[in-house]
């Protein structure tokens, strides 16, 4: 499955694995972000924490007609305000794609699945 957006140029196909990849690029980059998280967390009982090159696992994205809809799935340091480190990744990841891609994006869902401890 693939966005298309149209330029006076001709169309563009992005795949969605490229709009994750993008997505979770932008949320690691945060303060208070430890990694990403498989979202299939509750079917493996574990939390994993994801590496850089597979980050993508931990971003889900959902196209409702022109809406474009992102769920992200992560984990936090431990003694970080959850609500504040959740908004930063919002609104990050919709900068990001809008600039990089041009997409607007409807929402960005966050789901905290773990708090680790971090070394000093």
């Amino acid at each position: 499955m693939t966005i298309e957006l149209k330029t006076q140029f001709g169309t563009i196909d992005v795949s969605q694995d490229v709009v994750a990849t993008i997505a979770g690029g932008a949320a690691i980059d945060c303060y208070g972000i430890v990694g990403m998280a498989s979202q299939k967390q509750f079917k493996d009982g574990l939390s994993d924490l994801l590496g850089r090159e597979n980050f993508r696992r931990g971003v889900i994205t959902r196209e409702n007609g022109d809406e474009l809809h992102i769920d992200m799935y992560i984990i936090v340091s431990y003694g970080t305000k959850i609500s504040e480190v959740a908004h930063n990744v919002q609104s990050k990841v919709k900068y990001h794609l809008e600039k990089m891609l041009g997409l607007d994006v409807e929402s960005v869902n966050i789901f905290v699945q773990g708090v680790r401890v971090t070394n000093p």
